[in-house]
Order: structure tokens, then sequence, then C-alpha cells
């Protein structure tokens, strides 16, 4: 039987799950579905941004954004506009809700931080932010070659 060399992706997972559980349910009396939070502060951090950049930020699959963002307009939390240069392409910006529920959200992310956190030294907070983002960028390029033999496009 093979070995894994490292837990490391284990516990990341572990602590995503962790913080998405807590935050699904502090989100709840604010009427946010679960993991809408995620999309509601990107196009808060980003107004206008476009539908396919809001995807491939969060590095997700276009089927959930779209029911997210669906979600999220529904519940009056961000208004879609067409570009104003090319009508195929369209706009997310959030609303007055929308940037009051964004306050919110960031207090809580501010929350989990700090208890993920909690009795880490300032270079220790440093080093872990610099090697989890190291991690992000080195999965990056297999991410993007994944989807693109998803979509057919690989070069095999």
């Amino acid at each position: 039987m093979n070995q894994l060399n490292s837990d490391i992706l284990r516990e990341i997972g572990t602590l995503s799950r962790c913080i998405h559980s807590i935050c699904d349910i502090k989100f709840k009396e604010l009427e946010l579905q679960k993991g809408q939070f995620i999309y509601l502060t990107r196009i808060c951090e980003n107004p206008g941004i476009s539908f396919i950049e809001l995807t491939m930020l969060l590095k997700l699959d276009k089927t959930s954004t779209t029911k997210a963002i669906q979600k999220l307009e529904t519940e009056g939390y961000i208004k879609r506009d067409k570009d104003t240069n090319d009508k195929r392409v369209t706009r997310l910006y959030p609303t007055e809700k929308g940037l009051k529920c964004y306050d919110n959200i960031i207090d809580e992310e501010n929350r989990n931080i700090g208890i993920c956190l909690n009795d880490f030294s300032e270079y220790e907070t440093n080093i872990v932010t610099k090697l989890i983002r190291k991690m992000s960028d080195n999965i990056e390029s297999e991410w993007k070659h994944s989807k693109s033999l998803l979509r057919g496009h690989g070069n095999d």
C-alpha cells in the first residue's frame, strides 16, 4: 500500500472545512447560504468584476458561480450590469445591503484569523502566510492545466 508523503493537504482541508462551517453558521442570520460569503467578499473588494474574472479568482467552476450569483442577486446583495464596451460581459457590483454585510463578514474573518494564529509570533505569521501563498502559486499552474483538460484543450 502506498504511503502518503505528508498530511499537510489534509490539515489545510480540515482547517478550511472548519472555517467554512463556522462562517456558514454565523452568516445564516444574514440570509447567506452555504459559501456565498466568499463570492460576496470578492465582489465587494472588486466592484465591477466580471463573472469570468470572479470564477477564475475563486478557482471555482462556472456552475457554482452562476448559482451563487443568482442567489446573491435574488437576496439583494449584488446587482448585475452589462459592460458598456462589451454587452456579452456582465459586471457584478455590491448593493448597499451587500456592503453592510461585507463588514460583518470581514469582522468574522478577522476573528477566525485571530483564532487560527493564536500564540503565533509576528515572524511565524509572516512565514506561514508566505509558505501558504507559495503553495497556492505552485498548484495554480496544475489547476489551470486540469481546467483546460476538462474543456478538451489539453496538449496531450
